[in-house]
């Protein structure tokens, strides 16, 4: 089987999602701006988003590149869904009174949906938006969640839909190169495909830049054999980069590029 396809019997998953920026701030921000449940720890700050995906907030000085930081597009978009336009608004509210740069208004859009986007202090991209303009009851006081995806900008999403394929990702929704996603865990992200120019301007943004800001995409593996696994079948599939590490106590960790450049942290539990 030609390496490029062949698949890998363990399978990488979103587990967590980390956002680079000034701690305490992102602290604070994120706090005001959606109310998840949050733990200081080592250094950082895990964040559980109401149960539809786990992100961590960690200091730009703590390994994680910020390649492409000063763009005005990071690459990425986070998407926060949300059942009905008033959540929408009280959540696009909220974080625009803690800081974030509004994109775009909530407003109506295509297909019946409603949405705006915003810039957070770290300089991620969220889009917030419902699938319907209309209300369907009283907004609840904290809004929470239907899904949260990570929409990568890449340049080819049917290229990078086979390097992930590769990595055992299973696709869900397949447009080609307008909108390719991945069957997510439970209680984790959905991760995305789109064309970079096309991602920067659905949110707001001419410029669509190049790197990936602060971002981190990690997989907490089973075994240092699964990350060793993980990484061989990157770097065969055009990783930009990869390598993977043994500790003494047999725990592993490693990490890979994507062929956009996009970074995973990989890490063992024992």
């Amino acid at each position: 089987m030609n390496e490029q396809t062949r698949h890998t019997e363990t399978t990488l998953a979103l587990d967590v999602v980390t956002l680079a920026g000034d701690l305490p701030e992102s602290k604070e921000f994120y706090a005001t701006a959606f109310s998840p449940l949050m733990n200081d720890s080592a250094g950082t700050v895990e964040v559980d988003m109401h149960g539809t995906g786990r992100f961590e907030l960690a200091p730009m000085t703590a390994g994680v590149a910020p390649e492409g930081a000063s763009s005005p597009f990071p690459g990425y978009v986070v998407t926060y869904a949300l059942a009905q336009p008033s959540e929408v608004q009280a959540v696009m509210d909220a974080a625009a009174s803690a800081g974030a740069q509004v994109l775009k208004p909530a407003k109506k859009a295509l297909f019946g949906s409603f949405s705006g986007s915003f810039r957070a202090p770290d300089g991620s991209i969220w889009k917030v938006a419902a699938d319907s303009n209309k209300n369907k009851g009283e907004a609840v006081a904290v809004p929470r969640p239907t899904e949260i995806s990570i929409i990568l900008g890449v340049k080819d999403p049917k290229a990078s839909r086979t390097f992930y394929q590769a990595l055992g990702l299973k696709t869900d929704r397949d447009y080609g190169n307008k909108y390719i996603d991945f069957q997510p865990q439970q209680g984790a992200s959905r991760l995305c495909l789109m064309q970079r120019g096309v991602l920067a301007k659905d949110v707001g943004i001419n410029d669509p830049g190049d790197g990936t800001g602060g971002l981190t995409l990690s997989h907490r593996a089973e075994t240092s054999e699964d990350i060793d696994q993980l990484i061989a079948v990157a770097e065969s599939s055009g990783s930009r980069s990869a390598t993977s590490q043994a500790h003494e106590d047999e725990s592993g960790s490693g990490h890979f590029a994507d062929p956009d450049g996009f970074r995973w942290n990989l890490s063992t539990s024992k």
